[in-house]
Protein backbone atom coordinates (compact mmCIF):
# COMPACT_ATOMS: atom_id res chain seq x y z
CA UNK A 1 0.00 0.00 0.00
CA UNK A 2 1.61 3.24 -1.16
CA UNK A 3 1.42 6.58 0.63
CA UNK A 4 -1.87 8.43 -0.12
CA UNK A 5 -1.80 11.21 -2.70
CA UNK A 6 -5.59 11.62 -2.92
CA UNK A 7 -8.13 11.08 -0.15
CA UNK A 8 -11.55 12.03 1.16
CA UNK A 9 -12.11 12.14 4.91
CA UNK A 10 -15.61 11.92 6.43
CA UNK A 11 -17.22 12.05 2.98
CA UNK A 12 -20.97 12.60 2.94
CA UNK A 13 -23.34 13.30 0.04
CA UNK A 14 -27.10 13.85 0.09
CA UNK A 15 -29.11 12.50 -2.81
CA UNK A 16 -32.85 13.01 -2.90
CA UNK A 17 -34.27 12.87 0.61
CA UNK A 18 -31.39 11.02 2.26
CA UNK A 19 -27.68 10.35 2.40
CA UNK A 20 -26.14 8.45 -0.49
CA UNK A 21 -22.83 8.31 1.44
CA UNK A 22 -22.01 9.29 4.99
CA UNK A 23 -18.72 9.30 6.92
CA UNK A 24 -16.65 7.55 4.26
CA UNK A 25 -12.85 7.58 4.44
CA UNK A 26 -11.16 6.86 1.10
CA UNK A 27 -7.56 7.11 0.02
CA UNK A 28 -5.58 6.42 -3.16
CA UNK A 29 -1.85 5.67 -3.00
CA UNK A 30 0.80 6.56 -5.57
CA UNK A 31 0.79 3.13 -7.24
CA UNK A 32 -2.60 1.78 -6.21
CA UNK A 33 -4.56 -0.31 -8.72
CA UNK A 34 -8.05 -0.17 -7.25
CA UNK A 35 -11.19 -1.98 -8.37
CA UNK A 36 -14.30 -0.06 -7.29
CA UNK A 37 -17.09 -2.60 -6.87
CA UNK A 38 -20.77 -2.03 -6.12
CA UNK A 39 -24.25 -2.65 -7.46
CA UNK A 40 -25.91 -0.36 -10.02
CA UNK A 41 -27.25 2.65 -8.16
CA UNK A 42 -24.77 2.30 -5.26
CA UNK A 43 -23.05 5.53 -6.34
CA UNK A 44 -19.80 4.30 -7.92
CA UNK A 45 -19.74 6.93 -10.68
CA UNK A 46 -20.71 9.66 -8.22
CA UNK A 47 -17.84 8.60 -5.95
CA UNK A 48 -15.38 8.86 -8.87
CA UNK A 49 -16.66 12.36 -9.65
CA UNK A 50 -16.16 13.35 -6.00
CA UNK A 51 -12.59 12.03 -6.07
CA UNK A 52 -12.01 13.90 -9.34
CA UNK A 53 -13.29 17.13 -7.81
CA UNK A 54 -16.03 17.42 -10.44
CA UNK A 55 -18.76 17.69 -7.78
CA UNK A 56 -18.70 18.85 -4.17
CA UNK A 57 -19.64 16.74 -1.16
CA UNK A 58 -22.15 17.90 1.46
CA UNK A 59 -19.58 17.14 4.13
CA UNK A 60 -16.03 15.84 4.34
CA UNK A 61 -12.61 17.02 3.24
CA UNK A 62 -10.88 16.24 -0.04
CA UNK A 63 -7.09 16.11 0.41
CA UNK A 64 -4.69 16.00 -2.52
CA UNK A 65 -0.90 16.21 -2.59
CA UNK A 66 0.06 19.46 -4.37
CA UNK A 67 0.91 18.93 -8.03
CA UNK A 68 -1.06 15.68 -8.32
CA UNK A 69 -2.85 15.52 -11.67
CA UNK A 70 -6.19 13.66 -11.52
CA UNK A 71 -7.98 12.70 -14.77
CA UNK A 72 -11.35 10.99 -15.09
CA UNK A 73 -12.47 8.87 -18.04
CA UNK A 74 -16.24 9.27 -17.99
CA UNK A 75 -18.56 6.49 -19.05
CA UNK A 76 -20.63 8.71 -21.34
CA UNK A 77 -18.70 11.91 -22.15
CA UNK A 78 -20.61 14.66 -23.97
CA UNK A 79 -19.45 14.99 -27.60
CA UNK A 80 -22.29 17.28 -28.73
CA UNK A 81 -20.44 20.63 -28.57
CA UNK A 82 -17.56 19.38 -30.73
CA UNK A 83 -17.19 19.11 -34.50
CA UNK A 84 -14.52 16.39 -34.51
CA UNK A 85 -13.11 13.86 -32.10
CA UNK A 86 -9.88 15.86 -31.91
CA UNK A 87 -11.83 19.00 -30.95
CA UNK A 88 -13.25 16.99 -28.06
CA UNK A 89 -9.84 15.66 -27.05
CA UNK A 90 -8.07 19.03 -26.83
CA UNK A 91 -10.92 20.72 -24.96
CA UNK A 92 -10.06 19.08 -21.62
CA UNK A 93 -9.42 21.36 -18.59
CA UNK A 94 -5.72 20.43 -18.78
CA UNK A 95 -5.83 19.91 -22.51
CA UNK A 96 -3.04 17.82 -24.05
CA UNK A 97 -1.38 18.90 -27.26
CA UNK A 98 -2.74 17.49 -30.52
CA UNK A 99 0.43 15.51 -31.19
CA UNK A 100 0.14 13.86 -27.76
CA UNK A 101 -3.45 12.83 -28.45
CA UNK A 102 -2.53 11.66 -31.96
CA UNK A 103 0.23 9.41 -30.61
CA UNK A 104 -2.24 7.54 -28.37
CA UNK A 105 -5.01 7.59 -30.99
CA UNK A 106 -2.71 6.02 -33.58
CA UNK A 107 -2.03 3.09 -31.26
CA UNK A 108 -5.78 2.71 -30.62
CA UNK A 109 -6.53 2.81 -34.34
CA UNK A 110 -8.83 5.84 -34.32
CA UNK A 111 -8.90 8.75 -36.78
CA UNK A 112 -9.39 11.84 -34.62
CA UNK A 113 -10.47 13.86 -37.68
CA UNK A 114 -13.76 11.95 -37.74
CA UNK A 115 -16.86 14.04 -37.03
CA UNK A 116 -18.07 13.53 -33.47
CA UNK A 117 -21.73 13.28 -34.50
CA UNK A 118 -21.13 10.33 -36.86
CA UNK A 119 -18.66 8.44 -34.64
CA UNK A 120 -19.68 5.04 -33.29
CA UNK A 121 -19.67 4.12 -29.61
CA UNK A 122 -16.33 2.34 -30.04
CA UNK A 123 -14.76 5.35 -31.79
CA UNK A 124 -15.97 7.72 -29.09
CA UNK A 125 -14.61 5.46 -26.36
CA UNK A 126 -11.19 5.38 -28.10
CA UNK A 127 -11.22 9.17 -28.44
CA UNK A 128 -12.06 9.58 -24.75
CA UNK A 129 -9.22 7.20 -23.85
CA UNK A 130 -6.79 9.10 -26.07
CA UNK A 131 -7.73 12.36 -24.35
CA UNK A 132 -7.42 10.92 -20.83
CA UNK A 133 -4.16 9.03 -21.32
CA UNK A 134 -2.47 11.86 -23.23
CA UNK A 135 -2.89 14.12 -20.17
CA UNK A 136 -0.22 12.10 -18.32
CA UNK A 137 -2.23 11.74 -15.10
CA UNK A 138 -0.89 10.80 -11.68
CA UNK A 139 -4.30 9.37 -10.77
CA UNK A 140 -6.56 7.92 -13.44
CA UNK A 141 -10.26 7.39 -12.64
CA UNK A 142 -11.80 4.93 -15.10
CA UNK A 143 -15.57 4.50 -15.45
CA UNK A 144 -16.26 1.37 -17.54
CA UNK A 145 -13.14 1.81 -19.71
CA UNK A 146 -13.76 -1.32 -21.83
CA UNK A 147 -17.33 -0.43 -22.86
CA UNK A 148 -17.66 -0.48 -26.68
CA UNK A 149 -14.02 -1.55 -27.14
CA UNK A 150 -13.15 -4.60 -29.21
CA UNK A 151 -10.76 -7.28 -27.99
CA UNK A 152 -7.69 -5.75 -29.65
CA UNK A 153 -8.32 -2.37 -28.01
CA UNK A 154 -8.93 -4.00 -24.61
CA UNK A 155 -5.61 -5.87 -24.93
CA UNK A 156 -3.86 -2.60 -25.79
CA UNK A 157 -5.42 -0.79 -22.82
CA UNK A 158 -4.46 -3.60 -20.45
CA UNK A 159 -0.84 -3.43 -21.68
CA UNK A 160 -0.78 0.37 -21.27
CA UNK A 161 -2.15 0.19 -17.72
CA UNK A 162 0.27 -2.61 -16.80
CA UNK A 163 3.15 -0.22 -17.68
CA UNK A 164 1.48 2.84 -16.15
CA UNK A 165 3.45 4.27 -13.20
CA UNK A 166 0.59 6.22 -11.62
CA UNK A 167 -2.48 5.07 -9.67
CA UNK A 168 -5.88 4.17 -11.04
CA UNK A 169 -9.38 3.43 -9.76
CA UNK A 170 -11.52 1.39 -12.16
CA UNK A 171 -15.23 0.67 -12.34
CA UNK A 172 -15.76 -2.19 -14.76
CA UNK A 173 -18.07 -5.13 -15.43
CA UNK A 174 -15.17 -6.86 -17.22
CA UNK A 175 -13.96 -9.45 -14.71
CA UNK A 176 -10.94 -10.42 -16.80
CA UNK A 177 -9.79 -6.78 -17.01
CA UNK A 178 -10.15 -6.28 -13.24
CA UNK A 179 -8.54 -9.62 -12.35
CA UNK A 180 -5.49 -8.98 -14.52
CA UNK A 181 -4.82 -5.41 -13.41
CA UNK A 182 -6.07 -4.61 -9.91
CA UNK A 183 -4.24 -5.15 -6.61
CA UNK A 184 -6.68 -3.51 -4.17
CA UNK A 185 -10.48 -3.45 -3.93
CA UNK A 186 -12.94 -0.80 -2.75
CA UNK A 187 -16.39 -2.26 -2.12
CA UNK A 188 -19.20 0.31 -2.03
CA UNK A 189 -22.24 -1.25 -0.40
CA UNK A 190 -25.37 0.38 1.08
CA UNK A 191 -23.73 3.72 1.72
CA UNK A 192 -20.53 2.39 3.31
CA UNK A 193 -17.18 1.43 1.85
CA UNK A 194 -14.73 -1.36 2.62
CA UNK A 195 -11.15 -1.58 1.41
CA UNK A 196 -9.12 -4.76 1.06
CA UNK A 197 -5.52 -5.12 -0.07
CA UNK A 198 -6.43 -7.77 -2.63
CA UNK A 199 -7.16 -7.49 -6.32
CA UNK A 200 -10.51 -8.32 -7.84
CA UNK A 201 -9.49 -11.96 -8.18
CA UNK A 202 -10.01 -12.34 -4.43
CA UNK A 203 -13.20 -10.27 -4.23
CA UNK A 204 -15.69 -13.11 -4.52
CA UNK A 205 -14.22 -15.04 -1.60
CA UNK A 206 -14.00 -11.86 0.48
CA UNK A 207 -17.57 -10.74 -0.29
CA UNK A 208 -18.90 -14.23 0.43
CA UNK A 209 -17.23 -14.18 3.84
CA UNK A 210 -18.67 -10.73 4.61
CA UNK A 211 -22.15 -11.79 3.45
CA UNK A 212 -22.03 -14.95 5.55
CA UNK A 213 -21.01 -12.97 8.63
CA UNK A 214 -23.75 -10.40 8.07
CA UNK A 215 -26.28 -13.18 7.56
CA UNK A 216 -25.31 -14.65 10.93
CA UNK A 217 -25.63 -11.21 12.50
CA UNK A 218 -29.02 -10.70 10.85
CA UNK A 219 -30.32 -13.88 12.46
CA UNK A 220 -29.90 -12.16 15.82
CA UNK A 221 -32.11 -9.27 14.69
CA UNK A 222 -35.84 -9.19 14.05
CA UNK A 223 -37.39 -10.61 10.89
CA UNK A 224 -38.13 -7.18 9.43
CA UNK A 225 -34.42 -6.36 9.16
CA UNK A 226 -33.76 -9.70 7.51
CA UNK A 227 -36.43 -8.96 4.93
CA UNK A 228 -35.07 -5.48 4.23
CA UNK A 229 -31.63 -6.92 3.46
CA UNK A 230 -33.20 -9.05 0.72
CA UNK A 231 -29.92 -9.41 -1.15
CA UNK A 232 -28.75 -11.68 1.67
CA UNK A 233 -31.68 -13.97 0.94
CA UNK A 234 -30.12 -14.83 -2.39
CA UNK A 235 -28.02 -17.30 -0.43
CA UNK A 236 -24.34 -16.94 -1.31
CA UNK A 237 -23.44 -20.56 -0.66
CA UNK A 238 -26.49 -21.95 -2.45
CA UNK A 239 -25.87 -19.70 -5.43
CA UNK A 240 -22.25 -20.78 -5.69
CA UNK A 241 -23.32 -24.45 -5.65
CA UNK A 242 -25.89 -23.81 -8.37
CA UNK A 243 -23.32 -22.00 -10.48
CA UNK A 244 -20.83 -24.84 -10.06
CA UNK A 245 -23.51 -27.23 -11.26
CA UNK A 246 -24.17 -25.01 -14.28
CA UNK A 247 -20.46 -24.87 -15.10
CA UNK A 248 -20.25 -28.66 -15.00
CA UNK A 249 -23.22 -28.86 -17.35
CA UNK A 250 -21.56 -26.31 -19.63
CA UNK A 251 -18.39 -28.44 -19.75
CA UNK A 252 -20.46 -31.47 -20.76
CA UNK A 253 -22.18 -29.49 -23.53
CA UNK A 254 -18.80 -28.25 -24.79
CA UNK A 255 -17.43 -31.78 -24.85
CA UNK A 256 -20.42 -32.93 -26.89
CA UNK A 257 -19.99 -30.09 -29.38
CA UNK A 258 -16.22 -30.69 -29.56
CA UNK A 259 -16.92 -34.28 -30.62
CA UNK A 260 -19.26 -33.01 -33.34
CA UNK A 261 -16.86 -30.32 -34.61
CA UNK A 262 -13.59 -32.25 -34.13
CA UNK A 263 -11.48 -32.67 -37.26
CA UNK A 264 -12.98 -32.75 -40.74
CA UNK A 265 -13.71 -36.48 -40.63
CA UNK A 266 -15.37 -36.31 -37.24
CA UNK A 267 -17.46 -33.32 -38.30
CA UNK A 268 -18.78 -35.14 -41.39
CA UNK A 269 -19.75 -38.16 -39.34
CA UNK A 270 -21.53 -35.93 -36.87
CA UNK A 271 -23.40 -33.97 -39.52
CA UNK A 272 -24.48 -37.12 -41.29
CA UNK A 273 -26.21 -38.36 -38.15
CA UNK A 274 -30.02 -38.11 -38.43
CA UNK A 275 -30.39 -37.14 -34.77
CA UNK A 276 -27.94 -34.27 -35.25
CA UNK A 277 -29.84 -33.09 -38.33
CA UNK A 278 -33.19 -33.18 -36.53
CA UNK A 279 -31.82 -30.97 -33.74
CA UNK A 280 -30.45 -28.31 -36.10
CA UNK A 281 -32.23 -24.97 -35.86
CA UNK A 282 -29.91 -22.91 -38.13
CA UNK A 283 -27.86 -24.42 -40.95
CA UNK A 284 -25.21 -22.47 -42.89
CA UNK A 285 -23.99 -24.19 -46.08
CA UNK A 286 -21.15 -22.59 -48.08
CA UNK A 287 -22.13 -19.12 -46.87
CA UNK A 288 -20.16 -16.12 -48.17
CA UNK A 289 -20.87 -12.41 -47.81
CA UNK A 290 -19.02 -9.38 -49.16
CA UNK A 291 -19.47 -5.63 -49.12
CA UNK A 292 -17.85 -4.06 -52.13
CA UNK A 293 -14.37 -5.55 -52.58
CA UNK A 294 -14.18 -6.74 -48.99
CA UNK A 295 -15.02 -10.34 -48.05
CA UNK A 296 -16.67 -10.52 -44.63
CA UNK A 297 -17.64 -14.21 -44.46
CA UNK A 298 -16.23 -16.86 -46.79
CA UNK A 299 -17.32 -20.49 -47.20
CA UNK A 300 -18.95 -20.96 -43.79
CA UNK A 301 -20.41 -24.40 -43.05
CA UNK A 302 -21.99 -24.68 -39.62
CA UNK A 303 -25.01 -26.10 -37.85
CA UNK A 304 -26.52 -24.43 -34.79
CA UNK A 305 -28.07 -27.13 -32.64
CA UNK A 306 -31.10 -26.73 -30.41
CA UNK A 307 -29.84 -25.54 -26.99
CA UNK A 308 -26.48 -24.27 -28.29
CA UNK A 309 -25.01 -21.12 -26.75
CA UNK A 310 -23.03 -19.55 -29.61
CA UNK A 311 -20.54 -16.75 -28.88
CA UNK A 312 -19.37 -14.52 -31.73
CA UNK A 313 -16.05 -12.69 -31.20
CA UNK A 314 -13.63 -10.58 -33.20
CA UNK A 315 -12.32 -7.06 -33.63
CA UNK A 316 -14.63 -4.19 -34.48
CA UNK A 317 -15.30 -4.34 -38.21
CA UNK A 318 -14.41 -8.03 -38.48
CA UNK A 319 -18.02 -8.92 -39.34
CA UNK A 320 -19.65 -9.98 -36.06
CA UNK A 321 -22.90 -8.11 -36.71
CA UNK A 322 -22.95 -9.34 -40.30
CA UNK A 323 -22.58 -12.96 -39.17
CA UNK A 324 -25.32 -12.47 -36.58
CA UNK A 325 -27.68 -11.04 -39.20
CA UNK A 326 -26.90 -13.92 -41.57
CA UNK A 327 -27.59 -16.56 -38.92
CA UNK A 328 -30.92 -14.96 -37.98
CA UNK A 329 -32.04 -14.46 -41.58
CA UNK A 330 -32.04 -10.67 -41.37
CA UNK A 331 -29.78 -10.50 -44.46
CA UNK A 332 -29.11 -13.04 -47.19
CA UNK A 333 -25.69 -14.43 -48.21
CA UNK A 334 -24.11 -13.71 -51.59
CA UNK A 335 -23.26 -17.41 -51.94
CA UNK A 336 -24.54 -20.52 -50.18
CA UNK A 337 -27.67 -20.67 -48.09
CA UNK A 338 -28.99 -20.25 -44.56
CA UNK A 339 -31.79 -22.60 -43.48
CA UNK A 340 -33.83 -21.61 -40.42
CA UNK A 341 -36.10 -24.04 -38.58
CA UNK A 342 -39.72 -22.99 -39.22
CA UNK A 343 -40.47 -23.13 -35.49
CA UNK A 344 -37.83 -20.52 -34.54
CA UNK A 345 -39.31 -17.70 -32.48
CA UNK A 346 -36.61 -15.27 -31.44
CA UNK A 347 -36.18 -12.21 -29.25
CA UNK A 348 -33.40 -9.68 -29.80
CA UNK A 349 -31.78 -7.62 -27.04
CA UNK A 350 -29.53 -5.07 -28.70
CA UNK A 351 -26.82 -2.87 -27.25
CA UNK A 352 -28.74 0.34 -27.94
CA UNK A 353 -31.37 -0.38 -25.24
CA UNK A 354 -33.74 1.53 -27.53
CA UNK A 355 -36.91 -0.42 -26.95
CA UNK A 356 -38.37 1.40 -23.94
CA UNK A 357 -39.95 4.84 -23.68
CA UNK A 358 -38.37 6.96 -20.91
CA UNK A 359 -41.80 8.32 -19.93
CA UNK A 360 -43.26 4.92 -19.08
CA UNK A 361 -43.10 3.42 -15.60
CA UNK A 362 -41.53 0.10 -14.65
CA UNK A 363 -45.07 -1.23 -14.08
CA UNK A 364 -46.05 -0.16 -17.62
CA UNK A 365 -43.03 -1.89 -19.16
CA UNK A 366 -43.46 -5.20 -17.36
CA UNK A 367 -47.22 -5.51 -16.80
CA UNK A 368 -48.90 -2.92 -19.05
CA UNK A 369 -49.90 -0.98 -15.94
CA UNK A 370 -51.22 -4.04 -14.07
CA UNK A 371 -50.03 -6.14 -11.16
CA UNK A 372 -49.22 -9.42 -12.91
CA UNK A 373 -46.52 -10.42 -15.40
CA UNK A 374 -46.92 -13.29 -17.85
CA UNK A 375 -43.56 -15.09 -17.62
CA UNK A 376 -43.33 -17.74 -20.35
CA UNK A 377 -46.92 -18.81 -19.77
CA UNK A 378 -46.87 -18.51 -15.96
CA UNK A 379 -48.40 -15.56 -14.10
CA UNK A 380 -46.17 -13.87 -11.52
CA UNK A 381 -46.86 -10.83 -9.36
CA UNK A 382 -44.81 -7.88 -10.54
CA UNK A 383 -43.20 -7.37 -7.10
CA UNK A 384 -41.89 -10.94 -6.99
CA UNK A 385 -40.66 -10.77 -10.58
CA UNK A 386 -38.80 -7.51 -9.90
CA UNK A 387 -36.99 -9.19 -7.00
CA UNK A 388 -35.81 -11.95 -9.34
CA UNK A 389 -34.01 -9.25 -11.34
CA UNK A 390 -32.54 -7.60 -8.20
CA UNK A 391 -34.96 -4.65 -8.10
CA UNK A 392 -36.49 -3.19 -4.96
CA UNK A 393 -40.27 -3.66 -5.48
CA UNK A 394 -40.69 0.03 -4.60
CA UNK A 395 -39.29 0.91 -8.03
CA UNK A 396 -42.57 -0.11 -9.73
CA UNK A 397 -43.83 3.45 -10.17
CA UNK A 398 -40.47 4.92 -11.21
CA UNK A 399 -40.14 6.14 -14.77
CA UNK A 400 -37.70 4.46 -17.12
CA UNK A 401 -35.94 7.80 -17.62
CA UNK A 402 -35.16 7.99 -13.89
CA UNK A 403 -33.33 4.65 -13.88
CA UNK A 404 -29.57 4.32 -14.27
CA UNK A 405 -28.17 2.81 -17.47
CA UNK A 406 -27.58 -0.49 -15.70
CA UNK A 407 -31.10 -0.55 -14.25
CA UNK A 408 -32.63 0.12 -17.68
CA UNK A 409 -30.61 -2.77 -19.08
CA UNK A 410 -31.83 -5.01 -16.26
CA UNK A 411 -35.44 -3.94 -16.87
CA UNK A 412 -35.09 -4.73 -20.57
CA UNK A 413 -33.76 -8.19 -19.70
CA UNK A 414 -36.68 -8.75 -17.32
CA UNK A 415 -39.20 -7.79 -20.00
CA UNK A 416 -37.68 -9.82 -22.80
CA UNK A 417 -37.03 -12.95 -20.75
CA UNK A 418 -40.70 -13.03 -19.79
CA UNK A 419 -41.65 -13.71 -23.42
CA UNK A 420 -42.13 -17.16 -24.90
CA UNK A 421 -39.24 -17.86 -27.28
CA UNK A 422 -36.77 -20.51 -28.39
CA UNK A 423 -34.03 -18.22 -29.80
CA UNK A 424 -32.34 -15.47 -27.82
CA UNK A 425 -30.11 -12.97 -29.66
CA UNK A 426 -27.90 -10.79 -27.43
CA UNK A 427 -25.76 -7.98 -28.85
CA UNK A 428 -23.23 -6.75 -26.25
CA UNK A 429 -25.56 -7.55 -23.34
CA UNK A 430 -22.98 -6.86 -20.62
CA UNK A 431 -22.60 -3.10 -21.22
CA UNK A 432 -23.80 -1.06 -18.20
CA UNK A 433 -24.43 -4.14 -16.05
CA UNK A 434 -22.96 -4.51 -12.58
CA UNK A 435 -21.32 -7.76 -11.51
CA UNK A 436 -24.36 -9.09 -9.64
CA UNK A 437 -26.56 -8.52 -12.69
CA UNK A 438 -23.95 -10.27 -14.84
CA UNK A 439 -24.17 -13.25 -12.51
CA UNK A 440 -27.95 -13.14 -12.86
CA UNK A 441 -27.73 -12.95 -16.67
CA UNK A 442 -25.40 -15.95 -16.71
CA UNK A 443 -27.91 -17.91 -14.65
CA UNK A 444 -30.81 -16.93 -16.91
CA UNK A 445 -28.90 -17.92 -20.05
CA UNK A 446 -27.80 -21.21 -18.46
CA UNK A 447 -31.41 -22.04 -17.56
CA UNK A 448 -32.84 -20.87 -20.91
CA UNK A 449 -34.39 -23.79 -22.76
CA UNK A 450 -33.76 -22.45 -26.27
CA UNK A 451 -30.76 -21.47 -28.39
CA UNK A 452 -28.61 -18.40 -27.71
CA UNK A 453 -26.61 -16.27 -30.17
CA UNK A 454 -24.33 -13.88 -28.32
CA UNK A 455 -21.98 -11.11 -29.51
CA UNK A 456 -19.69 -9.91 -26.73
CA UNK A 457 -16.22 -8.59 -25.93
CA UNK A 458 -16.54 -9.72 -22.30
CA UNK A 459 -14.06 -12.60 -22.13
CA UNK A 460 -15.05 -13.91 -18.71
CA UNK A 461 -18.75 -13.79 -19.60
CA UNK A 462 -18.11 -15.83 -22.75
CA UNK A 463 -16.04 -18.38 -20.83
CA UNK A 464 -18.88 -18.85 -18.33
CA UNK A 465 -21.70 -18.94 -20.87
CA UNK A 466 -21.12 -20.28 -24.39
CA UNK A 467 -20.68 -23.80 -25.74
CA UNK A 468 -19.27 -22.82 -29.16
CA UNK A 469 -17.25 -19.75 -30.18
CA UNK A 470 -17.24 -18.39 -33.73
CA UNK A 471 -14.09 -16.27 -34.11
CA UNK A 472 -13.65 -13.79 -36.95
CA UNK A 473 -10.24 -12.43 -37.93
CA UNK A 474 -11.45 -9.96 -40.60
CA UNK A 475 -10.25 -12.03 -43.57
CA UNK A 476 -13.54 -13.86 -44.09
CA UNK A 477 -12.47 -16.98 -42.23
CA UNK A 478 -14.61 -18.11 -39.29
CA UNK A 479 -12.92 -20.31 -36.67
CA UNK A 480 -15.35 -22.72 -35.01
CA UNK A 481 -14.18 -23.72 -31.55
CA UNK A 482 -15.98 -25.76 -28.89
CA UNK A 483 -15.73 -23.69 -25.73
CA UNK A 484 -15.43 -20.04 -24.77
CA UNK A 485 -13.10 -17.13 -25.43
CA UNK A 486 -10.10 -18.78 -23.73
CA UNK A 487 -10.47 -21.84 -26.00
CA UNK A 488 -10.60 -19.65 -29.11
CA UNK A 489 -7.58 -17.63 -27.97
CA UNK A 490 -5.62 -20.84 -27.31
CA UNK A 491 -6.38 -22.04 -30.83
CA UNK A 492 -5.14 -18.74 -32.29
CA UNK A 493 -1.88 -18.86 -30.31
CA UNK A 494 -1.08 -22.51 -31.08
CA UNK A 495 -0.47 -22.17 -34.85
CA UNK A 496 1.88 -19.23 -34.23
CA UNK A 497 3.89 -21.35 -31.81
CA UNK A 498 4.07 -24.19 -34.33
CA UNK A 499 5.14 -21.77 -37.05
CA UNK A 500 7.92 -20.36 -34.88
CA UNK A 501 9.10 -23.87 -34.11
CA UNK A 502 9.27 -24.76 -37.81
CA UNK A 503 11.00 -21.55 -38.85
CA UNK A 504 14.37 -23.28 -39.03
CA UNK A 505 16.14 -21.05 -36.55
CA UNK A 506 19.01 -22.88 -34.89
CA UNK A 507 18.30 -23.70 -31.25
CA UNK A 508 20.56 -22.09 -28.67
CA UNK A 509 23.42 -24.29 -27.45
CA UNK A 510 22.55 -26.32 -24.36
CA UNK A 511 23.88 -24.92 -21.11
CA UNK A 512 26.71 -26.67 -19.37
CA UNK A 513 25.20 -29.42 -17.24
CA UNK A 514 25.27 -29.02 -13.46
CA UNK A 515 25.20 -32.04 -11.21
CA UNK A 516 23.99 -30.21 -8.08
CA UNK A 517 23.14 -26.78 -6.70
CA UNK A 518 25.88 -24.53 -5.41
CA UNK A 519 26.16 -24.07 -1.64
CA UNK A 520 24.44 -20.65 -1.80
CA UNK A 521 21.68 -21.86 -4.11
CA UNK A 522 21.01 -24.92 -1.93
CA UNK A 523 20.86 -22.72 1.19
CA UNK A 524 18.38 -20.34 -0.48
CA UNK A 525 16.31 -23.27 -1.73
CA UNK A 526 16.04 -24.68 1.80
CA UNK A 527 15.50 -21.44 3.71
CA UNK A 528 13.36 -19.26 1.43
CA UNK A 529 10.01 -21.06 2.12
CA UNK A 530 10.41 -20.28 5.83
CA UNK A 531 11.31 -16.65 5.10
CA UNK A 532 8.30 -16.28 2.79
CA UNK A 533 6.06 -17.58 5.57
CA UNK A 534 7.54 -15.06 8.01
CA UNK A 535 6.96 -12.21 5.53
CA UNK A 536 3.34 -13.28 5.01
CA UNK A 537 2.70 -13.27 8.78
CA UNK A 538 4.29 -9.83 9.11
CA UNK A 539 2.22 -8.51 6.19
CA UNK A 540 -0.97 -9.95 7.70
CA UNK A 541 -0.25 -8.09 10.95
CA UNK A 542 0.30 -4.79 9.14
CA UNK A 543 -2.81 -5.26 6.98
CA UNK A 544 -4.81 -5.92 10.14
CA UNK A 545 -3.56 -2.61 11.61
CA UNK A 546 -4.32 -0.77 8.36
CA UNK A 547 -7.86 -2.16 8.24
CA UNK A 548 -8.66 0.29 11.04
CA UNK A 549 -10.56 2.90 9.02
CA UNK A 550 -9.73 5.71 11.43
CA UNK A 551 -5.96 5.18 11.50
CA UNK A 552 -5.35 7.46 8.49
CA UNK A 553 -6.83 10.50 10.21
CA UNK A 554 -5.91 9.58 13.83
CA UNK A 555 -2.21 8.80 13.34
CA UNK A 556 -1.12 9.73 9.85
CA UNK A 557 2.58 9.24 10.58
CA UNK A 558 2.06 5.65 11.72
CA UNK A 559 -0.23 5.00 8.74
CA UNK A 560 2.48 6.23 6.36
CA UNK A 561 5.18 4.15 8.10
CA UNK A 562 3.06 1.00 7.95
CA UNK A 563 2.18 1.45 4.28
CA UNK A 564 5.84 1.99 3.41
CA UNK A 565 6.87 -1.12 5.32
CA UNK A 566 4.12 -3.15 3.66
CA UNK A 567 5.38 -2.08 0.22
CA UNK A 568 8.92 -3.22 1.08
CA UNK A 569 7.68 -6.56 2.45
CA UNK A 570 5.59 -7.12 -0.67
CA UNK A 571 8.64 -6.50 -2.88
CA UNK A 572 10.78 -8.80 -0.72
CA UNK A 573 8.17 -11.54 -0.89
CA UNK A 574 7.88 -11.27 -4.69
CA UNK A 575 11.66 -11.47 -5.05
CA UNK A 576 11.90 -14.43 -2.67
CA UNK A 577 9.16 -16.31 -4.51
CA UNK A 578 10.76 -15.68 -7.91
CA UNK A 579 14.14 -16.84 -6.59
CA UNK A 580 12.74 -20.02 -5.02
CA UNK A 581 10.70 -20.93 -8.13
CA UNK A 582 13.78 -20.54 -10.33
CA UNK A 583 15.75 -22.79 -7.99
CA UNK A 584 12.89 -25.32 -7.87
CA UNK A 585 12.92 -25.56 -11.67
CA UNK A 586 16.68 -26.11 -11.58
CA UNK A 587 16.29 -28.85 -8.96
CA UNK A 588 13.81 -30.61 -11.26
CA UNK A 589 16.29 -30.57 -14.16
CA UNK A 590 19.01 -32.09 -11.93
CA UNK A 591 16.89 -35.08 -10.92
Amino acid sequence: MAAPILSYEGLGLVQGSGWLFQDLDIYVGTRDRLALIGRNGAGKTTLLKLLAGQIDADKGKRVIVPGTHVVMLEQEPDFRPFATLMDFAVAAPDAPEEFEVAAIADQLGIDMRRTAASASGGERRRAALARALAQNPDVLLLDEPTNHLDLAAIDWLESWLARYTGAFVAISHDRTFLTRLTRQTLWLDRGSIRRKEIGFGGFEEWSDAVAAEEARAAQRLDSKLRLEAHWLERGVTARRKRNQGRLEKLKEMRATRAAMIGGPGVAKLGLANDDVRSKSVIVAEGVSKSFGDRTIIKGLDFRVQRGDRIGIVGANGAGKSTLLKLLTGEIQPDEGKIILAPTLDGIVIDQQRSLMSPDKTVRDILADGGDWVEVRGVKKHIQGYLKEFLFDPGVMEASVGALSGGERSRLLLAREFARESNLLVLDEPTNDLDLETLDLLQEVIADYAGTVLLVSHDRDFLDRTVTVTLGLDGSGKVDIVAGGYADWEAKRVKPNAVKAKASGAAPPPPPTARKKLSYKDQRDYDMLPGRIEEIEKEMAGIESDLSDGGLFTRDHARFTALTGKLDKLREEKAGAEDRWLALAEEVETLR
